[in-house]
C-alpha cells in the first residue's frame, strides 16, 4: 500500500542547537535507508510559514500498522506528528517515478461530484474522455502520480503529483480535464527535500 504522509515537527523550547542538529542528521540517514528499503518513496516541502518545520512524504508500507513501524523508526518522530492517509489504485495513475521535468511539482486534490439527473452515459463519455486526457498529461510530464482517496457519498476524490512551469499553466491543465465541469480542485505548491529519493536517484 501507499500512504502520503503530512509531517509536522515542533521542537521544543530550550532544546540545545547541537541536539537539534544531532537529530536532523540522523533523520537524513534514516530517510536515505528507508528509501534504500523501498518504504520512502518521495518527500517534499509545502509552503511554510517563518519557524515551521513540515513535510510531505509518499511511504510504501504492507499495511497501517508497517507504516506506523516506519514512521516510528524516524528519528525526528520525538518531536513529530503524523497526518496519514491511505491512497487507493487509480486506472489513471501512470506510476511515473521521479522527479518531474517541469519547474515545481503540485500536489492537488481533485473532488467530483456529478448532478444529480446527469445521464449515465455522459457521465460514461466523460470518465473516457478524463482517461485519455490523463494519458496524454502523463504523456507530456505533467501528471505523475494519481490515487484515489475515501470521500463523502456521491463525490469521488483523487489526490495527484502533478507538474508544471508555474501555477497559471497548472490552473490550466486542471481546467482542460473533462470532469472539472464537476470538479473542486486545491493545489499545493512542493519544493525539494533534501532527502528526496529522487534527487538520489536523478543525480
Amino acid at each position: 500500500m501507499e500512504y502520503l504522509v503530512t509531517m509536522t515537527t515542533t521542537v521544543p523550547d530550550g532544546t540545545p542547537d547541537a541536539t537539534v542538529a544531532d537529530i536532523r542528521a540522523r533523520e537524513a540517514a534514516h530517510s536515505a535507508e528507508l528509501a534504500a528499503e523501498g518504504n520512502l518513496l518521495r518527500l517534499w516541502r509545502p509552503p511554510l510559514q517563518p519557524g515551521q518545520w513540515r513535510s510531505i512524504g509518499l511511504f510504501a508500507a504492507l499495511d497501517d500498522d508497517d507504516l506506523e513501524k516506519v514512521l516510528a523508526s524516524m528519528p525526528l518522530r520525538i518531536w513529530r506528528s503524523d497526518d496519514v492517509r491511505p491512497l487507493e489504485p487509480h486506472p489513471n495513475d501512470p506510476e511515473m517515478p521521479g522527479r518531474a521535468p517541469f519547474a515545481t511539482e503540485y500536489l492537488i486534490t481533485m473532488t467530483t461530484i456529478v448532478p444529480d439527473g446527469t445521464p449515465d452515459s455522459l457521465v460514461t463519455e466523460t470518465r473516457q474522455r478524463e482517461a485519455v486526457r490523463a494519458r496524454e498529461l502523463a504523456a507530456g510530464g505533467h501528471l505523475m502520480r494519481l490515487w484515489g482517496v475515501s470521500g463523502s457519498p456521491g463525490e469521488s476524490r483523487t489526490i495527484g503529483v502533478w507538474s508544471a512551469d508555474d501555477g497559471a499553466a497548472m490552473q490550466a491543465i486542471v481546467e482542460s480535464l473533462p470532469l472539472s465541469r464537476w470538479m473542486t480542485a486545491k493545489s499545493t505548491p512542493l519544493t525539494e527535500h533534501p532527502s528526496d529519493p529522487a534527487l538520489t536517484l536523478h543525480r
